[in-house]
């Protein structure tokens, strides 16, 4: 009986969705503009038109296309010769999720209603996540490595949102005939690139002048905060990131995010001089060899409360200056939504460091300083 429900509902699936993916060759009437509306992402391109919008995504491991969305209003009808790519049609109401960034972003839209389930429940620190779950809102549908796919089919989503790596096949979910959002926007390398990405969201979501509105303002702000710490005259205090974990410490790249962050606050980063756009794998001594003299630390981490801890996790780590004055600074990942908030507010993350770097930690959002 219960493999007939299954079959009832897999053919229901395909049926629904059909339309979803018809594509041709071609532009037709109500063609997309050439010209993108992004301006800070590098992995983007969105095209708005009257009938349809274009979004998209570069690869970016390989170069070349990742995916394209052709993004149609769902209460108009499909106009002919709709260019390449994954049709969807908007808003999409049915919601598979795998990362809590983008929960929060949909309940920040105004749209959490769509979030119907999420892949690797245990990572979403929302508690109204867990709460939907146990009331039968939302549908955990097990691990984003292999979802239950029983329950994705019986979900029957309208999107799923997932983060891409590189060579990713997507195991079963890839044949359900359902589309897949590849979320790359962890890949940008710059932070207003990153944020750029709700202005895609909102088109999917059905909320675009909010997204734009949401963007514009972080945007403006960031860009303020980034003035206010050109402006500065005088030395420029170096900062230090993470620590050694099992003998070998992650530090940013010198063409990083988190390095464009901390240059944008007004501080100088040891590794700037470097090329590499995600993380360095260092040991100890390499890093106190560079950034012994560091004057901030900057820790993300859910055990570290004190100086006397961080001496604790690796007994040299007391050999750095920001250690011997003091100024070691946690954000505690068990209590903070840094993770969550960060990647589309990234204006409030560059505040927090620019108060670190120039107001001694004052009015610090995520991290604090911690003490001996």
């Amino acid at each position: 009986m219960r493999r007939q429900v299954l079959i009832v509902l897999w053919l229901s699936l395909v049926v629904a969705l059909t339309s979803c993916y018809r594509s041709s060759s071609t532009h037709g009437a109500g063609a997309a503009d050439s010209t993108s509306v992004m301006r800070h992402a590098q992995l983007l391109t969105l095209e708005r038109g009257e009938a349809y919008t274009v979004a998209t995504v570069a690869d970016p491991w390989r170069g070349g296309v990742l995916r394209r969305y052709v993004l149609v209003p769902r209460d108009e009808a499909l106009p002919g010769n709709l260019p390449q790519g994954t049709v969807v049609r908007t808003p999409v109401q049915n919601v598979l999720v795998y990362s809590a960034v983008h929960t929060s972003l949909m309940r920040e839209l105004g749209v959490f209603s769509a979030v119907r389930g999420v892949a690797d429940a245990q990572f979403f620190s929302d508690p109204a996540i867990g709460e939907a779950i146990a009331a039968g809102d939302i549908v955990d549908c097990g691990s984003s490595m292999a979802p239950t796919i029983e329950r994705v089919i019986a979900l029957q989503p309208d999107a799923i949102m997932l983060s891409p790596y590189q060579d990713a096949t997507y195991g079963q979910i890839a044949k359900l005939n359902i589309p897949i959002i590849e979320c790359a926007d962890y890949m940008e390398t710059t932070p207003l690139g990153r944020a750029e990405w709700v202005r895609f969201y909102g088109e999917l979501l059905g909320q675009r002048e909010r997204a734009d509105s949401l963007f514009q303002a972080v945007a403006a702000h960031y860009e303020q905060v980034k003035s206010d710490a050109a402006r500065i005259q005088g030395k420029r205090p170096v900062v230090l990131t993470e620590m050694v974990i099992a003998g070998v410490w992650n530090v940013p790249g010198g063409d990083s995010y988190m390095a464009r962050l901390i240059a944008d606050a007004g501080g100088d980063y040891p590794w700037a001089s470097d090329h590499t756009k995600g993380s360095l794998n260092l040991d100890f001594n390499q890093v106190l060899a560079t950034a012994q003299a560091a004057d901030v630390w900057l820790i993300k981490s859910f055990n570290i409360h004190s100086l006397a801890d961080l001496r604790g996790a690796y007994a040299l780590n007391d050999q750095f200056e920001a250690f011997k004055r003091g100024n070691v600074y946690v954000c505690d990942t068990n209590k903070s939504r840094l993770f969550e908030r960060f990647p589309f507010h990234p204006d409030v993350l560059l505040l927090d460091y620019h108060n670190i770097f120039y107001r001694g930690g004052a009015d610090t959002q995520f991290f604090h300083r911690i003490v001996p």
